[in-house]
């Protein structure tokens, strides 16, 4: 019984020792031998190690899978001569997939969106329909603009691929096709925005901050019922805000809007709604389309030839704030909107680091430097991933130099847990000469970043990804070029030095653990092949 006792002893060792050996020494030295004659590792995930920016210690990606890259990967290893931007997007960084979205994490469903679409064909329909009739009646012609159904019309596609974590998808085509559409097509109809309507031309002008006046908008309509907001030029690209203007009365500019959305696609936040440049003709393509005899009765022509029209607000409804066609000819930008607000509705919280609007008195976060260790305690930043979101934004506005960040907007249906739309940019990049530190308030009080932030702020300080190159190369895909001027772009990359500078000072400190956040991303079973990522789409 004793031998028994002791054989099965011995047979349980050696299986004990044969599996450690051939699961964990064996492929130990296979790898060593592998690996004894290449020092340079050409594996997809070589190029994950980042620099360390001093004593900023460099993440690990946790709850992540990295899509392949080509069998040919040498193909993406562009010099100094290639595309910054191409090399950018190809890398792993920017080709992390997460799992298949469900229904309830997509903003729309397409029988939803689809239905939506239809109900305005109706109400144009009618609204034509009973124009036609008071134009006969008073004798009146205009002319007829011609409207399309198109169910696959690039801004519904935008529409459909919002989602709890994005506006669009790294990849989605149906972008670019929407920044070419709205560049492009035929305006059949211009009115105020929604908000300027809503003044009914009353202002308070005891307010520091007027709810309108040189933030002229207006909403444009295109020929398949696709709407964009366009911001008239009205300052020149290399005029600094002057020194004496409050951030609250600094003028709103069409180039930060469009800087902005691709400033924010290269952070890969992709919360900005597409944006694009493109010139008007103010007679043709908005006073002849305009329905709105509010809009049409501050249209006129200046003693230069030009034609002008200027905002609805009272105290600035002269001549002088007014802005003018080149002699008809005006360049602003187009944003696409949002679903609208009956089948997507949104709600717009108080920036918890707000300033004062007023020329005296100042906020909590600008006194107490603790301030964030109540924001930590308060709903919804005590929990789940806004408080990250806001320190993204912070982050995104530093880099563009906007201090008008007085609210945020998020979707209803996400919860505390969507995504933080970043909407109206144009008072950014006033300032190529000055660096507004307490914009990043959010951050140095909290002192909490998320790790794929913190990656990509590493990446775009190198060299060969810098953030300055990779701009200008995405901005110069816009007629309206060069959209930033050479001294905005170098501001990016000191600032975000500086930006690393504060998570520096965080770590040393807190600690890495402390500061470094895992993203909300829920981590994928098992890595997927682009062979199953094709099968899937």
């Amino acid at each position: 019984m004793m031998r028994r006792d002791r054989f099965l002893l011995a047979a349980a060792l050696s299986a004990l020792f044969s599996a450690d050996f051939y699961f964990i020494l064996l492929p130990k030295l296979q790898n060593r031998r592998n690996t004894a004659g290449n020092i340079c590792s050409c594996s997809p995930n070589s190029n994950l190690s980042l620099p360390r920016l001093e004593a900023l210690a460099t993440p690990q990606l946790s709850n992540w899978t990295l899509t392949p890259l080509p069998s040919d990967a040498s193909a993406l290893e562009l010099d100094d001569r290639g595309s910054k931007l191409q090399k950018l997007f190809s890398h792993p960084l920017y080709n992390i997939q997460t799992l298949e979205l469900k229904p309830e994490e997509r903003l729309l469903q397409m029988e939803q969106l689809i239905e939506y679409y239809r109900r305005k064909v109706s109400h144009w329909e009618r609204r034509k329909k009973l124009y036609d009739e008071a134009t006969a009646l008073a004798n009146m012609s205009f002319m007829e603009q011609k409207m399309t159904y198109d169910p696959n019309a690039s801004w519904l596609k935008f529409h459909l691929g919002i989602n709890r974590y994005a506006l669009y998808s790294r990849d989605d085509p149906a972008i670019l096709q929407l920044l070419t559409d709205m560049q492009n097509m035929t305006i059949v109809g211009a009115d105020y925005t929604q908000d300027e309507k809503a003044l009914k031309g009353a202002c308070d002008c005891s307010q520091v901050v007027k709810p309108s006046g040189h933030h002229l908008k207006l909403a444009l309509k295109m020929h398949n019922f696709g709407k964009a907001m366009f911001k008239p030029m009205r300052q020149q690209r290399d005029e600094e805000t002057p020194e004496d203007f409050f951030y609250f009365v600094d003028f709103q500019r069409h180039n930060a809007e469009i800087a902005a959305f691709h400033l924010d696609r290269i952070l890969d936040f992709r919360r900005v709604p597409p944006v694009v440049g493109r010139r008007v003709n103010v007679t043709g393509e908005i006073l002849q389309v305009a329905h709105n005899e509010d809009l049409r009765a501050v249209f006129f022509t200046s003693p230069a030839s030009n034609r002008c029209f200027f905002a609805k607000c009272l105290y600035v409804c002269k001549t002088e704030y007014a802005v003018c066609g080149s002699p008809d000819l005006l360049e602003g930008s187009l944003s696409a909107y949002l679903p609208g607000l009956t089948i997507a509705p949104r709600l717009s919280i108080p920036n918890p680091w707000k300033r004062s609007y007023s020329f005296s008195g100042r906020q909590e976060w600008e006194v107490n430097p603790f301030y964030c260790d109540s924001v930590k305690q308060t709903y919804p930043y005590n929990s789940g991933n806004r408080l990250l979101n806001i320190i993204d934004m912070s982050i995104f506005d530093f880099l563009i130099g906007n201090m008008d960040r007085h609210h945020y907007e998020i979707f209803t249906k996400f919860g505390d847990e969507g995504l933080l739309l970043h909407l109206d940019n144009a008072r950014g990049f006033g300032k190529h000469s000055h660096d507004e530190m307490s914009i990043l308030a959010p951050l140095s009080q909290c002192c909490m970043i998320k790790r794929s932030t913190l990656l990509r702020l590493q990446l775009l300080a190198r060299s060969d990804f810098r953030l300055s190159d990779v701009m200008r190369e995405s901005l110069e895909q816009d007629h309206l070029r060069p959209v930033l001027t050479e001294p905005h772009l170098s501001a990016l990359d000191r600032r975000l030095q500086k930006v690393l500078r504060v998570v520096q000072r965080c770590i040393r400190r807190l600690g890495q653990d402390e500061v470094i956040t895992k993203d909300f991303i829920k981590p994928t079973v098992t890595p997927q092949t682009a062979t199953e990522m094709k099968k899937k789409r």
